[in-house]
């Protein structure tokens, strides 16, 4: 049997300003990366959002970010490596202290926006965030395992430094050619139909192949699908995925403990 995570990234509201449906994608989703308050999210945010979480059998991730508030963490910052390595530990650490006062625990990392795309090259930030998930596991006695893009320089990173790497894909996002993630600043960044987001996460788990926006087939070998829960009609598009693998008998598992 097939089996795939669906993970979405969770907790992105703030303050009085709302960001998605929480709620409901916590009743579709194996997974939820959750904001640790530096693009998104804040306690009270971060806690209800873990309570959703426990109560309906989610895996939670700590989702980091640049300390980006103003920018949703999607603009690169320009931090040394001991400045990203401290703000990944402090993010990771208050979401841990607020998932076990909900009765749940963080069991893997995913990076945000600016930072996700950055460590796909960036030397310097992919050993910084390699370095704070090893030092964390290595004090805690946790096991934290990193969820992020194929092919990315953090992934040799992190293995070097005995962190477990998990591979993600994107439901509604457009693919260039060369397997990265076309920009949000070009037209066919993101996919709002939820039959053929559906078709492609479809093809995804079956195939391991995904259609580049200029119309190639590319391989695409992921442990999770990300279907984003700041799209419009996040919730429907998740509901659709989920039944259309579900028809496929492809079963809906988290991708870590």
């Amino acid at each position: 049997m097939v089996h795939i995570d669906l993970n979405s990234d969770s907790g992105e509201s703030f303050g009085s300003w709302n960001m998605g449906d929480d709620a409901a994608m916590m009743r579709i989703v194996s997974s939820a990366n959750i904001a640790c308050g530096y693009h998104a999210g804040d306690p009270s945010v971060m806690r209800t959002t873990c309570t959703a979480a426990v109560a309906n059998n989610v895996t939670i991730g700590a989702h980091v970010a640049y300390p980006d508030l103003p920018g949703f963490g999607r603009r690169f910052i320009d931090m040394t490596p001991t400045e990203l390595t401290d703000a990944v530990i402090y993010q990771i650490g208050a979401l841990q202290a607020v998932a076990a006062l909900a009765g749940g625990k963080v069991s893997y990392v995913k990076p945000h926006g600016g930072l996700y795309n950055t460590i796909v090259h960036h030397e310097a930030q992919a050993q910084a965030v390699a370095t704070a998930i090893a030092e964390l596991n290595r004090a805690s006695g946790t096991n934290l395992s990193l969820l992020c893009l194929p092919g990315s320089v953090v992934v040799e990173k992190s293995q070097k430094a005995g962190v477990e790497v998990f591979y993600e894909a994107f439901a509604d996002r457009g693919y260039t050619s060369q397997g990265t993630l076309v920009s949000r600043r070009e037209a066919d960044a993101v996919i709002h139909d939820p039959v053929q987001v559906a078709a492609r996460v479809v093809k995804m788990a079956l195939e391991k192949k995904v259609i580049a926006a200029d119309g190639t087939e590319i391989a695409l070998d992921a442990h999770s699908v990300c279907v984003h829960g700041d799209t419009a009609g996040a919730v429907g598009i998740a509901r659709a995925v989920r039944a259309a693998l579900e028809v496929e008998g492809v079963q809906i598992s988290a991708f870590s403990v």
